[in-house]
C-alpha cells in the first residue's frame, strides 16, 4: 500500500522537476536565443508549464476518472493566480497591476477559476458542446489578451527593449545554438511520456484498490502539477528589476505566462480530457 503511494508521490515530482529543470529552462533560452518580447516568452513558458497539467490530466480521462481531472485542473489554476500574487509581493512589483493590460488578463485568469467551479455545480457529467464551448472561449480570451497588448502595450514594450541591458542580454544569447535547447525539448517530452504513463498505472491502483477519493487526487495533482509556474513567475520579474520600465517587463512576461497557462490547462487539456473519457 505504501508503495503505491511512495510512487505517486516519485512519479508525480519527477515530472514536475523534468518540467522545471529541463523542459521550461529549454523553452525560456530558446526564446530569449531568438529575440522575442516578453510578451511571447510568457506564452512559451505557460505552454510548458502546462504540459505536467496536459500529463496528469489525459492519464486520469484514460484512466476514466473524471473527477479527478477537473479537479486537477480548477486547483491548479487556483495555485497558479496564488503564487503569481505571491510573486508580485516578494519582488515588490504588486503597484503593476494597475497596469490596463495586467488587469484585464488578471480578470480572465479569474474567469478560467469560475468557470470549472460552475461546471461542477450545474452538470452532473460532461458532454460533448463543452468541447466546442471551451475552444470558442480559448479564442475569445486569446484574441481579447492580443487586442489589449496591441492597444496599451506595444508601444511601452517598444520603449522598453531600447534599454541596454536588454540589448546586452540578446547580445549574449545571440550566439548560443538553438539546436541545443530543442534536443533538451525533445529529450524532456521523451521523459515526460514515459513517467506519465507510470503515474496513470499508480492513479488506477490509488483510486480503486485504496478507495481514495478522486476529488482528494486532483486536488495533490494540482498542487504538485504548479510547481513549475511558481518557478518561472520568480524567474521572470528577476530577469527586469533594476527600473520601473524593466520591472513591468518582468510582470507582463509573469502575467502571459499565467494566463497562457490557466487558459490552456482549462480550455484545451480539459477538452482533450472531456473526449477522452466520452
Amino acid at each position: 500500500m505504501i508503495i503505491e503511494i511512495i510512487k505517486f508521490f516519485v512519479y508525480a515530482i519527477l515530472i514536475v522537476m523534468i518540467s522545471k529543470y529541463i523542459l521550461v529552462k529549454a523553452l525560456r533560452r530558446l526564446a530569449e536565443n531568438l529575440n522575442l518580447k516578453p510578451q511571447t516568452v510568457g506564452n512559451i513558458s505557460g505552454i510548458a508549464t502546462s504540459i505536467p497539467e496536459f500529463l496528469t490530466v489525459t492519464i486520469s480521462s484514460f484512466q476514466g476518472l473524471a473527477s479527478t481531472s477537473l479537479y486537477n485542473i480548477i486547483s491548479s489554476n487556483i495555485i497558479n493566480l496564488a503564487q503569481y500574487i505571491l510573486s508580485l509581493i516578494i519582488n515588490k512589483n504588486y503597484r503593476l497591476i494597475k497596469n490596463k493590460v495586467i488587469l484585464i488578463q488578471l480578470i480572465l485568469v479569474i474567469l478560467t477559476i469560475i468557470i470549472p467551479i460552475l461546471l461542477i455545480n450545474l452538470t452532473e457529467k460532461f458532454e460533448m458542446w463543452m468541447i466546442f464551448i471551451f475552444i470558442i472561449l480559448y479564442l475569445i480570451f486569446s484574441w481579447i489578451s492580443k487586442k489589449m497588448h496591441e492597444k496599451y502595450l506595444e508601444k511601452e514594450e517598444q520603449k522598453i527593449e531600447e534599454y541596454e541591458k536588454i540589448e546586452e542580454l540578446r547580445e549574449k544569447n545571440k550566439n548560443k545554438r538553438s539546436y541545443v535547447y530543442i534536443i533538451y525539448i525533445v529529450v524532456a517530452g521523451i521523459m515526460l511520456y514515459f513517467i506519465g504513463n507510470e503515474l496513470g498505472n499508480v492513479l488506477e491502483n490509488l483510486s480503486e484498490i485504496f478507495k481514495i477519493a478522486e476529488y482528494i487526487l486532483g486536488i495533490l495533482l494540482g498542487a504538485i502539477t504548479s510547481v513549475p509556474e511558481l518557478v518561472t513567475f520568480f524567474e521572470a520579474q528577476k530577469h527586469y528589476k533594476d527600473s520601473e520600465n524593466d520591472k513591468l517587463l518582468g510582470v507582463v512576461e509573469a502575467t502571459n505566462n499565467l494566463l497562457t497557462s490557466n487558459m490552456l490547462n482549462l480550455f484545451i487539456i480539459q477538452s482533450l480530457g472531456i473526449f477522452i473519457l466520452l
